[in-house]
């Protein structure tokens, strides 16, 4: 995994910006803390920093090559994990290869199908192409926006950058907020629109989307090379149980490859078991034992209270598989205090305000695993791929006509000053990007209702739910120079079960019904039928007291940016409401303590990146 970034600009010599494309190489260190690299011209500058995973010595970046009269220069951050077919296919066609890296084969790749390149990909990356002599700039991200990519134009100037903070160092571009940017924050929140860049004139490549910027014309096309297709499932349950437990099983033997200590996060759940699982077999093949982790926070045993999100906690589950997998398994405990401080950290990893300790957990969980491991796997988005949150199940989230994750707005309403609620119109600007969204939903005629209702909130959870949390975890282990895979996102898995009838889906009437009973033989009984958790948070009243302190402290502080946007005294009054912490504010994604930890984090984020509202 790397970081990448460029300018191209045919109004000004670059080689005498080197400074400028240094400092935003900087920007991306944690992205890529082995080796850095520069390519210059007078209208083109690419850098890129470089995690060494596969290929220490011919995966060098920049990549350059020439053919037919035509060079192209390669930044790329990314994993494919067809490599090996794909280089097959290149040789056949008269392609030679200097290195086994995938980076080779994704340059010879573009080279030989251009923009079609991206049809032959399996794999997470966002990349960027330029060709000197044809002065154009063509830039891809993979299907489900696993690794992220930011835009933005200014002047004769086309900028990119894997993270925004990056674009934040060219001179040109500064943090200004509009009305939108601020709807983004206080009604949409860390489900972010996709594509949606927040500050103003930044956007982010969609996913499944491809970029083609002529310098000479400074013309711009987006094109979007994959969507889901709808239409009748065509296998019976039991074949469909044999091709979920092929595509899974092959997903994850695909992503083991590295040259580096490769790891899995496991918290006991079905999830990240089965990858576990797959992964234990496989190195016990080769002779080798799998290194797992898991999470949990100090005293969390003393004041973990059931309830229907979080049925129970992870680490007896999490010590059970391990020991039936015979991995070396490793727990990170995570202290109150720590999971408080490192909300700015958390902050600055996503350039935005995010899921506060959410965030600052996985933050400090993953600079602890890469003391011991360069790559890991997670069981990230089998949920959104199975069915298996509770609103797919819950009548006031199928019958409503908004996000599922948004069904209170009342509370967040109530917190934001007038002069917020006169610009953002939060249930307006909701509904808008509902609609929107809704629009997008690949039609399958002759569906029934609720069937067709289902493949919506399948949409919604595949294209506006899960970018949040594979921004999470990209933003979080990157910061530490982690690299984190997620077998479930692999697109075939995703296109099958796309199509795939709910009552397979819920066989056994359990949530995931189907991915667990296409994982017998693999995990024991009671760990297949375990009841869904989510990723474990703390239940410390020290860290809710930390995140009161802090809050109280800011509208206190006649300084604070944060203050003008709040509605304080009614703020105050929540923060002084008995059972406070039982009251959810951006539906599954937030209760009392994370509302606290994100506006602390809006706080920092004004603050940090001088955020000017205009």
């Amino acid at each position: 995994m790397c970081g990448i970034a460029g300018w191209i600009d045919t109004q000004m010599d670059l080689t005498k910006a080197k400074v400028v494309l240094e400092r935003m190489m900087a920007c991306l260190t944690h992205r890529g803390p082995d080796e850095s690299g520069m390519w210059l011209s007078s209208r083109a500058g690419l850098v890129h920093r470089r995690l060494i995973v596969v290929d220490p010595l011919g995966g060098q970046q920049p990549m350059l090559y020439e053919r037919e009269g035509r060079t192209y220069v390669l930044v790329y951050n990314g994993e494919l994990y067809n490599t090996d077919e794909l280089r097959k296919e290149l040789l056949d066609l008269g392609h030679t290869f200097s290195s086994y890296s995938d980076t080779e084969v994704l340059l010879k790749a573009y080279a030989q199908w251009e923009s079609a390149c991206v049809q032959h990909l399996n794999g997470i990356f966002a990349f960027a192409v330029w060709e000197p002599e044809k002065q154009t700039l063509f830039m891809a991200r993979d299907r489900l926006g696993v690794k992220p990519l930011f835009y933005t134009r200014r002047g004769s100037a086309f900028l990119f950058a894997s993270e925004i903070k990056a674009l934040f160092a060219h001179p040109l571009v500064s943090a200004e907020v509009d009305e939108e940017g601020l709807a983004e924050i206080f009604a949409i929140g860390p489900a972010r629109t996709p594509g949606h860049g927040v500050f103003r004139g930044l956007r982010e490549l969609r996913p499944a989307e491809w970029l083609l910027y002529d310098a000479g014309r400074r013309s711009l096309r987006l094109e979007r090379y994959w969507t889901l297709s709808s239409s009748p499932h065509p296998d019976d349950y039991d074949t469909t149980l044999e091709k979920v437990r092929y595509l899974f099983t092959d997903a994850v033997k695909r992503q083991l490859v590295s040259d580096m200590p490769v790891c899995t996060l496991l918290s006991g759940g079905l999830d990240s078991s089965a990858i576990t699982a797959v992964a234990a077999m496989e190195y016990r093949q080769s002779g080798k034992n799998l290194t797992t982790y898991s999470v949990d926070y100090l005293e969390n045993e003393l004041y973990f209270r059931s309830d229907d999100f979080q049925p129970d906690a992870d680490q007896p589950w999490a010590k059970e598989v391990a020991g039936f997998l015979s991995t070396d398994h490793r727990q990170v405990m995570i202290s109150p205090g720590d999971l408080h401080r490192t909300l700015d950290q958390a902050m600055q990893g996503r350039d935005l305000p995010g899921m506060a300790d959410i965030d600052s957990s996985l933050y400090l969980f993953s600079g602890e695993i890469r003391r011991g491991a360069t790559v890991a796997l997670s069981g990230e988005c089998a949920d959104e791929v199975f069915s298996g949150y509770p609103w797919f199940r819950r009548e006031e989230a199928i019958k409503a006509q908004t996000f599922p994750w948004s069904l209170l707005t009342d509370l967040r309403r109530s917190i934001l000053s007038p002069d917020v609620l006169r610009k953002t119109d939060i249930d307006g600007y909701i509904a808008a990007r509902y609609q929107e969204a809704l629009a997008e939903v690949p039609v399958l005629e002759g569906e029934n209702a609720p069937a067709a209702r289902q493949r919506e909130l399948t949409y919604l959870t595949l294209t506006r739910w899960m970018p949040t949390l594979l921004e999470r975890k990209d933003r979080m282990s990157m910061a530490v120079g982690l690299e984190i895979r997620v077998p479930f996102c692999d697109h075939r898995l995703v296109e099958y079960m796309w199509n795939v009838p709910l009552d397979y889906k819920f066989s056994r009437g359990r949530e995931k019904g189907l991915l667990r009973a296409a994982l017998r033989g693999i995990l024991p009984e009671n760990v297949l039928w375990r009841p869904k958790s989510p990723y474990p948070k703390t239940h410390h009243p020290h860290y809710f007291a930390a995140t009161v302190a802090s809050l109280k402290k800011i509208l206190q502080d006649s300084t604070s940016p944060l203050n003008p946007l709040l509605n304080k005294k009614a703020l105050q009054e929540l923060m002084n409401s008995p059972g406070i912490c039982d009251r959810p504010w951006f539906g599954q994604l937030m209760r009392a303590p994370q509302l606290f930890g994100y506006l602390i984090q809006v706080d920092l984020w004004l603050r940090r990146y001088k955020v000017a509202i205009v």
